[in-house]
């Protein structure tokens, strides 16, 4: 085996434990909290020691926010695989059952809207706010061109429109539903898209 060929393999292991880590943390945050968390808690869901954990993040925050660029990634990469043909509101759906369906499989939601000390901790981290304004961008066009279009209230501001659609991610009636109602998860995805969409009312 080359030089080349056994770096190329420490690597490929290295980033593969590395989104073990990530996976861990994603499940450790979304049953404990931020708060809660401990680095002690990551290192025993994955199985490694917590000098191991440390070689790959510094910090807890630092573990977090890579957490949630992960998040951010995956959702530009959706927005960026839909079909061209698709209509604004269309998109906006498709993406928003994208991260209903993270949120079902124990994902985290868009926005850390739970935790003032993860709000502010993300908003210093240039990498997570860079992602923040792309995707930011790309949403508001969206909306902007789904009240022009007539299909989208066109008296309601547009960041009124673009921030409640954010507050969809992380509502907690998710769980409520999925704990509580015992609905499949096919069926939560339904109705929160009808209620964010059509509203309660059952009048478009």
């Amino acid at each position: 085996m080359s030089i080349l060929s056994k770096f190329s393999f420490k690597d490929q292991a290295f980033k593969l434990r590395e989104n073990a880590i990530l996976d861990a943390a994603t499940a450790v945050l979304g049953s404990k909290g931020y708060d809660l968390m401990t680095m002690d808690d990551v290192s025993g869901a994955v199985g490694i020691s917590k000098p191991s954990l440390y070689k790959h993040f510094k910090s807890k925050e630092e573990l977090v926010g890579e957490a949630m660029i992960r998040l951010l990634d995956g959702a530009i990469e959706q927005v960026a695989g839909l079909d061209p043909a698709m209509g604004p509101v269309e998109k906006l759906s498709a993406l928003l059952e994208w991260a209903l369906r993270v949120r079902l499989n124990d994902g985290l939601p868009f926005l850390p809207s739970t935790s003032p000390h993860v709000r502010d901790m993300l908003m210093r981290n240039v990498k997570y706010m860079l992602r923040v304004v792309k995707l930011n961008r790309q949403l508001e066009g969206l909306v902007k061109q789904g009240q022009k279009e007539g299909l989208l209230n066109k008296d309601l501001p547009s960041d009124a429109i673009l921030f409640s659609y954010y507050a969809r991610t992380c509502d907690p009636a998710v769980e409520y539903l999925k704990k509580f109602s015992k609905m499949a998860d096919d069926d939560i995805v339904r109705h929160m898209l009808a209620m964010t969409f059509d509203g309660v009312s059952g009048r478009r």
